[in-house]
């Protein structure tokens, strides 16, 4: 004569519930890929070399990379920038052609600066925007060294139609951020002379991706 096993139909609700919980967490949740290929062009980093004798000022603008990012738990968002270094470019063409050259960035033998993301701390959510300390590395010229740098991330919910007029539909990760690097560190000329090149560079970023919606 077969008995009901009391135990089995409780350990199944807890099984059942414990599973509920996993699926509901931010680890299976709202992770999205944002793409930072910006159709527009409007995507641009900025930088500055503010020297005694000059201050040189220029922008980039060949934009592109991978972000995912979960908004309910920022602290795992993970991903690359890139920066086409051709894009380079300052209000003066020798002064560009210089900065360009082997002394300087070298683009043709180095066409990429790159920011890969390797841990996201210190984090704080105030509505739609988180702030953070994000420790990455840095290449460019061929060199590779790791740094933190303060991170904003504006998440931006249903918002990727106002930036297409309404060609896309999905969502908007807008990531700003301003950090100093020093030229020696990456080999960027450091004989130049600092009283008309500054040692530290400048830099600001200011860069949305987008994550569509088929």
């Amino acid at each position: 004569m077969n008995k009901k096993n009391p135990i089995l139909p409780k350990a199944g609700r807890v099984a059942g519930a414990c599973l509920g919980l996993l699926l509901a967490s931010p680890l299976w949740g709202a992770s999205q890929v944002f793409d930072f290929k910006d159709p527009k062009g409007v995507n641009n980093a900025v930088f500055k070399l503010d020297a005694p004798l000059e201050a040189i000022n220029g922008t980039a603008s060949g934009i592109s990379g991978k972000v995912t990012f979960d908004p309910d738990a920022p602290e795992r968002t993970q991903g690359k920038i890139v920066v086409e270094t051709a894009s380079m470019t300052v209000p003066n063409p020798m002064m560009k052609q210089h900065m360009l050259g082997g002394q300087w960035m070298d683009a043709e033998k180095h066409p990429e600066i790159t920011f890969e993301a390797l841990k996201v701390a210190r984090v704080q959510r105030d509505g739609d925007h988180v702030t953070a300390q994000v420790t990455g590395r840095l290449a460019m010229r061929g060199v590779a060294r790791e740094l933190t740098v303060p991170v904003k991330f504006t998440h931006l919910k249903d918002k990727l139609g106002a930036r297409t007029n309404g060609q896309m539909q999905g969502d908007l990760l807008v990531i700003r951020a301003e950090f100093k690097v020093k030229r020696a560190d990456f080999g960027i000329n450091p004989a130049a002379p600092t009283d008309k090149v500054a040692e530290e560079i400048a830099i600001t970023l200011s860069v949305a991706g987008a994550a569509p919606r088929s």
